[in-house]
């Protein structure tokens, strides 16, 4: 009777301990370390930053950002300081190396953004002068592009050397009176692109979607000749537009072989430029840190990534 009465009362106090408080459990810690590189732009950094979140909060991992450009982003999955790019812009010769080469990475599918690069001028120009957004006219204009850094030739406004650029071949290739000129980046090019439009001030820029800028002032792409696959392959030669990209995610081969579900929810990541550009745009326009607009964003959205999290 005492053993019939002590597994009653233990049973009872088993099934009191499973049903207080209804409550969910604790995300599962796994106590390991994700490591994000952090390219310098908004849009990649408000990507990473909703990603990081989700690896916290739902899965209990933490989370390390590394801010490198993007062949040094390539060089840590193989030197083991990066596990996640989260915004691959083409890159086709680092994929040759350390996807097809070394074998040191993965690619984890793509992150839902399309990626869009480009030479820009503001909305003004073109209802001043309609024909400039057709390369065969940029001539007629160089005169109005003239800066001290360009001296005689017209300046065509880029961002870091870093960047995916073909624009030195593209102005030599195509018999173009320009001079390309770096800004340093994409905060110079965003000031220099609402001071251009502000002030109707001449401006042509190299430029990029998802870009938040987009929301808040209207800039024109140029009609550059149109891309066909192959007319980029020499970078020497390029003489046509940049290609559409439909941007993807990179993990080391590490990470993809053992990082479980946080290598699951970096797989299961993909949003659009639009709901990029509205966490990069609290980032950039409100004065968000880039936890807290991601955190705005994650509680505003979990229909959208709750299918993200692995079960």
């Amino acid at each position: 009777m005492r053993r019939g009465t002590t597994f009653a009362a233990g049973l009872a106090a088993l099934l009191l301990l499973t049903s207080c408080g209804g409550q969910e459990p604790a995300p599962e810690r796994t106590g390991g370390t994700v490591r994000i590189a952090v390219n310098p732009w908004v849009g990649y950094e408000a990507s990473a930053a909703v990603l990081g979140a989700l690896l916290e909060k739902e899965l209990g991992y933490e989370v390390e950002t590394v801010k490198l450009n993007e062949a040094q982003s390539w060089e840590g999955l193989e030197k083991g300081t990066v596990d996640v790019i989260v915004e691959n812009w083409g890159r086709e010769a680092e994929k040759k190396t350390y996807i097809e080469e070394k074998k040191v990475a993965v690619s984890a599918g793509r992150n839902g953004n399309k990626g869009i690069i480009g030479w820009y001028v503001p909305q003004w120009m073109v209802e001043k002068y309609p024909d400039i957004t057709d390369w065969r006219n940029l001539n007629k204009y160089a005169h109005l592009f003239r800066t001290s850094k360009s001296g005689d030739s017209g300046q065509l406004l880029d961002g870091d050397p870093s960047y995916v650029t073909n624009d030195e071949a593209l102005v030599r290739n195509l018999g173009l009176d320009y001079k390309v000129v770096y800004s340093g980046g994409e905060d110079a090019l965003i000031k220099a692109a609402i001071r251009a439009t502000e002030r109707r001030e001449p401006l042509l820029m190299y430029f990029y979607e998802p870009q938040w800028l987009f929301t808040r002032l209207k800039l024109v792409k140029i009609n550059l000749p149109p891309y066909a696959i192959g007319c980029d392959a020499d970078a020497k030669k390029v003489a046509c537009d940049y290609p559409p990209y439909l941007l993807d995610k990179i993990v080391s081969r590490r990470f993809a072989d053992t990082g479980g579900r946080a290598y699951e929810l970096v797989r299961n990541f993909a949003w659009t430029n639009d709901q990029q550009n509205a966490v990069a745009g609290g980032i950039a326009d409100d004065g968000l840190s880039a936890q807290e607009a991601a955190a705005e964003w994650i509680e505003a959205n979990e229909i959208v990534w709750k299918d993200w999290v692995p079960r």
